[in-house]
Formats: C-alpha cells, sequence, structure tokens
C-alpha cells in the first residue's frame, strides 16, 4: 500500500529515504547513512520493498514515472553506478528517489484491518476511497489483443457508400461487425448488421431490437462466425472539428459496447472522410481497441458517462486517476486507444441485397428482384448474402429453419428443394 508522505521518522543513526513508483510513495530505512551506497541503496529496496535488484532503475528525476521502457528509464537513470556514496547526490534523511521496475510484486500494507490511514502533518485522514484512486492508474497499452483486422471488401464498399452517397457523412451510422477469430486473435469481418439507429452530427444512439438481434445471432452461429466488433462513421461537421481520432462520446460507447461483447479481441472501426494529396476527399477507415484501463474504468463506474459536454478530446472521471504523476479527472482520449492493423479480404458473402434498418425499408419484393436477376446461379450463391438471410429468418423458423440455410450457405452446399420452394414462394407474394 502506498505510503502518505511527511510524517518521517528515523530511529538512532539510519536515515529514512522516500521512494515513489507506479505504486506509490514507500519508504526504505537505510542503518549507515555515512557509508551507504547507491548499490547499499538498491540490496534495501529489495529487502524492504520486495524489487529485485537487477530490476530496479533509479533516479532524481520525477520523469522515470512515465518511462515506457526499460532502455527508456535507464536514459534517466542517474543513480547507476552502486559503488558512488548516497552523498554524492545530496540524499539525506527524508530526500526522494524515483523508482522502475518491470514486473510484478505485492505491495504490503499495515497488519490488522485499516479503513483509514494518518497522512500528512495536519492528520488529515485517507480512506480507503482515496487508497484505491492513487493506485488506478492510466496509461498507454502498447499492444492490442487482435494482431489484426480484415474487411470483407463488399461489406466494408456498402456500408461507406451508403453513408457516403446518401447520408454524405452528415450524420454518425454504425453497425455490428460479424466475423471470425483466427491465430494470434487476428480478425475477419464477413459482415455488418445495421440495428435500427438515429444519428446526428455528434450523437449516434441505437435503438436495438433484441427480437431481430436473435434472428442475428442465430444466422451467424450457422455462419461459423460471431459478433466480433463495432464500426462506426464520423460526420463531417463533428463537435469541435479538431484533430482528434476519437469524441468523448465515441469513447463512452466504444467502451461500453466493448464490455458487452466480452471478448479479448473486440474492435471498434471508425470511419471518416480525409482529404487526400490532390485536395479530394477519401473515405478511411481505422481499426482500434479500446485498452483494458478504459473498459476497466467503464465497468467500474470511474468514467463519467454523463457529462458528455466540453472538450470532446478528453474524457471525464468521476474521480481522480493517476496520469503519469499526476492526479486528474480528465484524460486525453488517445491514451484509451490502441491501433489495430488493418486489411481487407474477399469472403463469400455479398453484400448486393437491400440493407436492413436503412431509410428504406427492405420488402420481400426486393427478395423477387434479387432472386430473378440471379435465376443463372446455383441457389446456394443466390442466398449468399447475411442480409437476404436476415429478411428470410423473419418468416422462417428461428431453431431448425434459419440454422440449416445458414449452415448450407457457410459449406456452400445444396440448398434442399423444399426450402427453394419455400423461399421462391415468399419471394413470389409480393
Amino acid at each position: 500500500m502506498p505510503l502518505p508522505e511527511g510524517n518521517l521518522s528515523a530511529g538512532g543513526g539510519s536515515m529514512i529515504v522516500r521512494v515513489r513508483s507506479r505504486d506509490g510513495l514507500e519508504r526504505v530505512a537505510v542503518p549507515d547513512p555515512k557509508s551507504a551506497t547507491v548499490g547499499t541503496l538498491k540490496t534495501l529496496i529489495q529487502a524492504q520493498l520486495g524489487v529485485p535488484v537487477p530490476a530496479q532503475i533509479l533516479s532524481n528525476d520525477r520523469n522515470l514515472l512515465i518511462a515506457k521502457s526499460p532502455t527508456a528509464a535507464a536514459s534517466l537513470s542517474d543513480l547507476s553506478n552502486p559503488s558512488t556514496p548516497l552523498s554524492t547526490f545530496g540524499i539525506s534523511h527524508g530526500s526522494l528517489i524515483f523508482l522502475f521496475y518491470e514486473g510484478m510484486r505485492s505491495v504490503c500494507g499495515p497488519s490488522g484491518p485499516a479503513a483509514v490511514t494518518p497522512a500528512g502533518s495536519f492528520g488529515r485522514k485517507m480512506t480507503m476511497d482515496d487508497l484505491i484512486a492513487r493506485q488506478m492508474r492510466v496509461s498507454r497499452q502498447e499492444k492490442p489483443h487482435c494482431d489484426s483486422t480484415s474487411f470483407d471488401r463488399d461489406a466494408a464498399h456498402a456500408f461507406q457508400l451508403y453513408v457516403n452517397e446518401t447520408l454524405a457523412f452528415a450524420i454518425k451510422r454504425g453497425g455490428f461487425m460479424y466475423g471470425r477469430i483466427g491465430e494470434k486473435g487476428a480478425i475477419e469481418v464477413d459482415f455488418i448488421y445495421e440495428p435500427p439507429q438515429v444519428g446526428t452530427e455528434d450523437v449516434l444512439t441505437l435503438l436495438r431490437d433484441p427480437e431481430e438481434e436473435k434472428l442475428v445471432e442465430a444466422i451467424a452461429i450457422g455462419l461459423g462466425m460471431r459478433r466480433v466488433g463495432f464500426v462506426f462513421t464520423q460526420a463531417v461537421g463533428r463537435e469541435g472539428k479538431g484533430e482528434y481520432t476519437m469524441s468523448r462520446r465515441e469513447v463512452i460507447q466504444a467502451a461500453e459496447l466493448q464490455a458487452e461483447g466480452g471478448i479479448q479481441e473486440w474492435v471498434t472501426a471508425a470511419v471518416k472522410l480525409e482529404v487526400n494529396e490532390d485536395g479530394a476527399a477519401d473515405v478511411h477507415f481505422e481499426a482500434f481497441q479500446m485498452s483494458d484501463i478504459c473498459v476497466k474504468l467503464f465497468k467500474e463506474g470511474w468514467l463519467d458517462t454523463e457529462d458528455v459536454n466540453g472538450d470532446p478530446k478528453v474524457s471525464k472521471m468521476k474521480k481522480d486517476v493517476v496520469v503519469g504523476t499526476k492526479d486528474v479527472r480528465e484524460v486525453d482520449n488517445d491514451f484509451f486507444l490502441v491501433p489495430v492493423k488493418i486489411s481487407d479480404h474477399q469472403g463469400s458473402l455479398s453484400s448486393a441485397f437491400p440493407i436492413e434498418n436503412r431509410l428504406t425499408p427492405v420488402t420481400l419484393r426486393a427478395l423477387k428482384s434479387h432472386m430473378d436477376r440471379s435465376k443463372s446461379l446455383p441457389f446456394v450463391k443466390r442466398i449468399s448474402d447475411f442480409h437476404i438471410l436476415l429478411l428470410l429468418a423473419k418468416y422462417l423458423d428461428l431453431n431448425n429453419d434459419v440454422p440449416t440455410l445458414a449452415e448450407c450457405v457457410q459449406r456452400q452446399a445444396a440448398v434442399s428443394e423444399g426450402y427453394q420452394l419455400l423461399i421462391e414462394s415468399l419471394a413470389a407474394a409480393s
């Protein structure tokens, strides 16, 4: 447990050196200050704080605490020569030094139940909430749990085309991504389901339909797929219009959906217009994971999900968190974003059929037009489109028909004559 500053005491001829690390402030007793060297101090840190000597990097520079790697930390170390006396650096009773180390350790607290700990010479009491807050540290996550994300070209094109040509990137639009998780957490997105929603320049409100989502999940299972992420667009008139990757509102929504998704590999993709070198606008996809600490802050109620106004580049906290060496209540959104490599592929599904929950409702008339246009193809190819399967699922049995048809599409196997007649009759009924 990190110790509060102040109230230092030393017995006999010993001195106390205060050591601040990522775990907070702790104390090390140095029995013979006059002969103590850097090596002596490191040995005492190992004995009293449990940090092995080889793992320790010590410095008088507080920037050591925000170093991102041992190499970066070592470049800041001025307490590296083990034979140098501590007095050379002016280290005396009550001096403060900084410690960087990699690895895990148990930080011991006082024995027995302690609801409060004295803090400071004014007798201020530190509650358990204060102690927990001091340990909630926000730093960048260097590596995602997802190695890469690949989009089916037809699915990505159908999504961006609607946003670009119909909505003109004037309002936000979103969809759930479905696909497979491969080696090293690599994700392949094969179709996008767009739930009922309302979008403005700054806000995307999902009007989720549990019954429709049951159909989507049944189709996905039959296709050997699952929900793997969320994709949304950023409007050209978004709040602030400044240089930032995701707004406060977007961070909250992304963290909520990633927490709901329940898989480490979950990916959030942002789609926006960017001006190229020729001055023309190109549609650009970016993929991210929300960092583990971001999802933790959301789950545990630290993220202020109600106060969404103000600077869109930062997220507000309900309580202080530690960023570097400072206690803050506003965190730059970029701290929460872990970039994921992005590519594309050509999957087995088409995305040519009208898509659900857009401005024009999808009816059986669209099914008839599609079946008429695709007569020359094998029947399984004619229905190898998630959006067709979703329309059919609304007229078929969820537990038997939907999984059977989806499995035929997955295996590209022949569709039984009974199902062919049923689908043809539904198309003719329009």
